[in-house]
């Protein structure tokens, strides 16, 4: 009995130590979610941009998707390993690097014009953003006390918001902007114009992103050993990661939730300018950057509300409320429906980080595992746009929206059952 109170107090010394050590980092490793938000911000934007300037279909357009988030199913299991072998700083400075790489060829994809070329860019640049969520989420998640890890990355996480909204406007000025300026113009000039601006736009980015890698480069970071810091579950999760219940379910919900996301933005200009007469790209454009404020906003709502309740009881309420607002977005019409949808931007904005969280909650050793198979169901993102994309096609935008309401009622079951841990049962021996 002598070794237990020793135990617990070298543990709470060690914890004193490390806990205020781990301020710094935690606001370093936070600026990198407002990078991807910024990317991810300008993505839907892109979307109706590419529609304009290559004349392609709405299902063409979402190979964009397909692209980004094919990038991150491909790099998340590969960024994993990478991290489990050379830790999270090492990770981070390489996805930094093939978020530069990626931006910088939309300068040689711009001049020579053509679609495919800016797709293989952002893949390069999505494999780079995988590589940083793959390392970033997961290190958010332990850098503190396991009990408040939905608290943490959703504080992060609304750093994400708020460069997921500053993308859209910039888009609407720099993409949308020249366009309808010039829209009496020859197509020609309009077109060698369009590009020119998202040229310039990743060519800023790219500088942004290797300053801050060279930040990383020179900083000093702590890794943290998951197995030590978990060690109070090592009996009770010594188990294979795949027979934690609550972690399937949470790549499913993952996926599910993804899906949702980025169907809904990525069709968002296409169905405010259908529905809300008069509405331009441009101004749509606008609205989809209030969307995002609203998202930002209900992060941090949504983060404060989680000191008084309980992370799966809030992301169910949100996704019970998205699933009536989708409803009213697809048999709803004129400018109140879009409202409806900017809406639903709001609600779902504690979905990604709360699923993330319970996801690998308690993983002990299968953490930064869990980590990657976490993000790589982001690839959700990929694969049901282009549904979306052919109902749209034959049978209005509105009508593509039945696909992120199912989505949603996956997330609402995870809220409600789908977290639970199941512990490993215990042999007793009489």
């Amino acid at each position: 009995m002598p070794s237990l109170p020793a135990n617990t107090s070298v543990t709470a010394s060690t914890s004193e130590k490390q806990i205020p050590n781990y301020v710094f980092p935690l606001i370093l490793v936070t600026s990198l979610f407002f990078m991807w938000g910024f990317a991810y911000g300008l993505l839907d934007a892109l979307n109706k941009h590419f529609q304009d300037v290559f004349h392609i279909t709405k299902l063409r357009s979402t190979l964009l998707q397909v692209a980004y988030f094919g990038g991150y199913f491909l790099m998340a299991l590969p960024a994993g390993y990478f991290v489990k072998k050379f830790g999270y700083k090492k990770g981070i400075i390489l996805g930094l690097l093939l978020y530069a790489i990626g931006a910088l060829l939309f300068i040689p994809s711009a001049e020579l014009g053509e679609y495919y070329f800016f797709l293989i860019s952002m893949f390069i640049l999505a494999c780079g953003l995988g590589c940083l969520e793959t390392a970033s989420n997961p290190y958010v998640t332990v850098l503190g006390k396991p009990e408040t890890s939905e608290f943490r990355l959703n504080l992060s996480q609304c750093f994400n918001g708020v460069g997921s909204f500053l993308g859209p406007f910039l888009a609407a000025f720099l993409f949308f902007g020249q366009n309808e300026l010039s829209s009496k113009k020859a197509t020609t000039v309009t077109h060698t114009a369009s590009l020119a601006s998202v040229m310039y736009t990743y060519l800023v980015i790219a500088i942004v992103v290797l300053i801050i890698a060279f930040l990383f480069y020179r900083t000093r970071l702590p890794e943290i050993n998951e197995e030590e810091q978990l060690q109070e579950y090592a009996q009770r999760h010594s188990k294979p990661l795949w027979h934690n219940r609550h972690f399937i379910w949470g790549v499913i919900a993952q996926f599910s939730y993804v899906a949702a996301q980025v169907g809904i933005g990525a069709f968002f200009i296409n169905y405010a300018t259908e529905n809300w007469a008069g509405s331009t790209a441009e101004h749509a454009a606008k609205l989809l950057g209030i969307s995002l404020i609203l998202f930002t906003a209900g992060r941090f709502v949504g983060t404060a509300l989680m000191k008084r309740i309980k992370p799966n009881k809030l992301l169910a309420v949100y996704a019970i409320i998205n699933i009536i607002l989708s409803v009213y977005v697809i048999y709803g019409s004129g400018a109140f429906s879009v409202y409806v949808l900017m809406a639903v931007f709001f609600f779902e904005s504690i979905m990604f980080p709360t699923i993330f969280a319970l996801g690998v909650k308690e993983l002990g050793e299968h953490t930064k595992q869990g980590g990657s198979f976490m993000i790589m169901s982001i690839v959700g993102g990929a694969a049901i746009p282009p549904i979306m994309g052919v109902i749209a096609d034959n049978s209005g935008t509105p009508m593509s929206y039945w696909v992120p309401l199912i989505c949603f009622i996956v997330v609402l079951y995870y809220g409600i059952d789908g977290y639970k841990i199941k512990a490993k049962k215990q042999l007793v021996l009489v």
